[in-house]
């Protein structure tokens, strides 16, 4: 099977503070993967990097074969922590926005989970509410029909209520044959789905097993493991 994330030996520095610190990491096509660790482990600068919004200090990172660029941002499809849409735009601008520039683009499915999300195309983002501003940023991403998405806190901003939509959402418009990375915080609500973790700590990748082998070994729900072995 061909590697659809490879790091070799990946850092970053800021100044002084090391960020990442010598990163090994191998995915693979076809898992759902939770990126977890503490505030500052270095889940976003590897999000980051994936995304070519940085560039290592040091070592490489591939997707697909190819270093971040034109080519790996054809076949990534990242949703940041934070709303970057315009929001003087209406959704259906937005729809229409994200059609033009991506060739993957499924503006049907688009249509379809706003519809069952009862949004309206015509509605401003500026007149959404927070959540809803969060469920559009999601659809956005799912529908695409991308090889690798990055979820970075897909859930953080959203209701309890609705997060079960949510996971539902990123689970059920997914390409099968590709990957999620997810990182969150919230992980008892995203554990049921998550084929693989990463545990990261202080730019280390601390651990990395699938779910049913952390189960299996450690006798121990993901939640459970993580809270024990970072101490919560």
């Amino acid at each position: 099977m061909n590697e659809l994330l490879y790091c070799e030996n990946l850092s970053k520095k800021y100044g002084k503070k090391q960020a990442l610190n010598d990163l090994n990491l191998t995915l693979y096509p076809g898992s759902i993967i939770g990126l977890l660790g503490p505030n500052g482990s270095g889940k976003t600068t590897l999000i980051k990097l994936i995304n070519g919004l940085l560039t290592p200090t040091k070592g490489s990172i591939l997707i697909n074969g190819n270093p971040p660029g034109v080519d790996t941002k054809k076949i990534v499809a990242y949703l940041p922590d934070s709303i970057y849409l315009n929001r003087w735009m209406r959704v259906e601008q937005i729809v229409d926005y994200f059609k033009d520039f991506y060739e993957d683009f499924r503006v049907e499915l688009a249509y379809e989970m706003l519809g069952k999300l009862d949004i309206s195309p015509k509605s401003k983002l500026s007149s959404l509410s927070k959540g809803n501003k969060e469920k559009v940023c999601l659809i956005l991403v799912m529908s695409r029909n991308a090889s690798l998405y990055v979820l970075d806190e897909p859930i953080a901003g959203v209701d309890p209520a609705a997060r079960d939509y949510v996971i539902s959402t990123i689970i059920n418009n997914y390409n099968p044959e590709a990957s999620v990375l997810i990182s969150t915080h919230l992980i008892t609500d995203i554990e049921q789905v998550l084929d693989e973790v990463i545990f990261l700590n202080r730019g280390n990748v601390v651990l990395h097993k699938s779910v049913d082998d952390i189960r299996e070994e450690y006798g121990k729900s993901v939640d459970e493991l993580f809270r024990e072995v970072f101490k919560w």
